[in-house]
């Protein structure tokens, strides 16, 4: 496990390098922390940090965004915040996704815990002040 405090938004690039680090070779990384926790914006880090030019939003809605990086790989941002049920993960054909082998970022992952890769990377962010953070990733 590796532990990175975040002070201020200006720290995200790093703690962003270390989740692209972390993941090395894994294709599914699921972000849990609670409501503002700041899991879209550390996601917005690291697609900055792979040279992804589109506008990186939360896609609460929409269920899943995606992204092309600077390279040309696709990122695939997941938040499973509103699915009420598993199916629906089912439905969006979440194991094609994960299956692609392109990059796939999960916010609220634990409701779909059970349809996750066993190698997927896990980053946990724990909100210690206004502007603090503490990012595990592992």
């Amino acid at each position: 496990m590796k532990k990175i405090v975040t002070n201020s938004t200006g720290d995200l690039p790093q703690a962003a390098d270390a989740v692209i680090a972390g993941a090395a070779g894994r294709r599914v990384v699921a972000f849990y922390g609670e409501m503002g926790a700041g899991k879209t914006t550390l996601i917005r880090a690291i697609c900055d940090r792979l040279g992804v030019a589109d506008t990186v939003t939360s896609p609460t809605f929409a269920l899943v965004n995606h992204y092309v990086s600077g390279s040309g790989d696709d990122i695939f941002h997941f938040d499973f915040y509103r699915i009420e049920r598993l199916e629906e993960a089912f439905d969006l054909g979440y194991d094609e996704y994960f299956d692609s082998g392109a990059l796939c970022l999960v916010e609220w992952p634990e409701k779909i815990e059970s349809l996750l890769p066993p190698d997927t990377l896990r980053v946990g962010i724990e909100v210690t002040g206004p502007d603090s953070r503490t990012v595990t990733i592992g």
